[in-house]
């Protein structure tokens, strides 16, 4: 089918919950896409960092492969050892000692909020279950996590939500020691914030986030399902300020583009689960933890926590560059290779003229742009979009 055809069909079959490009993508390599029509795309999207170590890496088909010759799927009701290898990865190189994986993101904030309060819960009673959360956060589609997204656009219609969220703004440290009571089991947040426009806290707000937490017996949770496996220039955003959670979800770029999920945590607090007490069907299956051992691999073999700290630097000095001869650009912001753009004019414009060029970048919250290439991508590609943005910015309306 070419393009037109898929898009009719798309339009004639698929539910309408997604404002789709005009394109639809046959094939990929490292930072490369292609349409059905051929043409080729440098990608800075990356499936919303899920492609960290770029598009059909070798060394993960190579895994998928061998593990779909051998098995794709057996319960969790037996051990798998794939599973096992990757759960093992997970604790040498993250704060946490034991993992449970899922299917997504979503999957990973649910089981979170379940463990905090059933961890709550056997030790405090079940008045101890509300959860401070941060506005402009995103968590998920589910009913659980989309009750701990506090951006109303997200959440229109589906009331009434889950109770016992109680919504504070981010990066404010004085409003956050006012919702944290007797009531609190855990709070929320994302080290950096995504979906709510690249929003990177203070200096120092995490660690003082932990320390309230510490006074009031709440537990931390940390969703890194955007931020996490490198996408920040450590291999998980909280390293960068030395602040460990008590959980952490992740997703992701966590399987090289195969569905997972995981929620980690440390010993103390995963006793709180038991037997029967969360599963997953498919999750941790041993296809998908195939993919996800080879893809963590590949990061750590082929040092991109490190090469994406050095081209995220790069990419950003060349963002504030173009605020040189645009002076109306917002504030670059972000770390490592996930970086805003904040525009004075709507965004969508600039990511269809982009796409037009044959680059893809992203839009959020309306006016700014998103970065998120894969983590294996060479300056002279940063380069090349950073000339693209400066001839798309030249012909915007507003920019001057």
């Amino acid at each position: 089918m070419d393009t037109q055809e898929i898009m009719a069909r798309g339009q004639a079959f698929l539910a309408g919950t997604y404002g789709r490009a005009p394109v639809a993508f046959t094939r990929g390599a490292g930072t490369r896409l292609w349409d059905s029509d051929g043409r080729e795309y440098l990608d800075f999207v990356s499936g919303i960092a899920v492609c960290n170590v770029g598009h059909c890496h070798p060394k993960v088909v190579a895994a998928i492969q061998e593990q779909a010759q051998r098995l794709l799927h057996v319960s969790n009701l037996y051990y798998i050892e794939p599973q096992v290898r990757l759960a093992r990865w997970l604790a040498e190189h993250s704060f946490a000692d034991k993992s449970f994986f899922c299917n997504s993101g979503a999957e990973a904030i649910e089981a979170a909020l379940k463990l905090a309060r059933r961890h709550a819960a056997t030790r405090c009673g079940p008045q101890r279950h509300e959860v401070v959360c941060m506005e402009n956060s995103f968590h998920g589609r589910t009913f659980g996590a989309l009750s701990a997204t506090m951006q109303p656009k997200y959440q229109e219609g589906f009331q009434p939500l889950v109770p016992g969220f109680v919504s504070v703004p981010f990066n404010d440290l004085p409003a956050l020691e006012r919702a944290v009571t007797e009531r609190t089991c855990a709070v929320l947040l994302e080290p950096i914030q995504g979906a709510g426009g690249v929003n990177v806290p203070d200096r120092g707000y995490l660690a003082a986030v932990r320390r309230v937490c510490d006074e009031r017996g709440a537990l931390l949770i940390f969703d890194e399902i955007q931020t996490g496996l490198g996408r920040t220039g450590t291999l998980f955003a909280y390293e960068d300020e030395g602040v460990e959670p008590d959980i952490m979800a992740l997703a992701k770029g966590l399987a090289g583009g195969v569905p997972m999920g995981a929620m980690l945590a440390r010993d103390e607090v995963m006793a709180a689960f038991t037997p029967g007490s969360h599963a997953s069907t498919f999750g941790g299956n041993p296809l998908a933890s195939a993919a996800a051992f080879a893809t963590v691999s590949v990061i750590e073999e082929e040092h991109l926590v490190e090469h994406g700290r050095k081209v995220g630097a790069y990419f950003a000095a060349g963002l504030e560059r173009l605020g040189e001869y645009f002076p109306r650009l917002g504030r670059v912001r972000g770390r490592g290779l996930l970086l805003g753009l904040e525009l004075p004019v709507e965004g969508a414009p600039a990511v269809d003229a982009c796409r037009q060029r044959g680059f893809l970048i992203n839009c959020i919250k309306g006016s700014v742009l998103r970065f998120l290439p894969p983590l294996l991508i060479q300056e002279q590609e940063v380069e090349a979009l950073l000339t693209c943005l400066h001839e798309v910015f030249t012909e915007l309306d507003g920019l001057r």
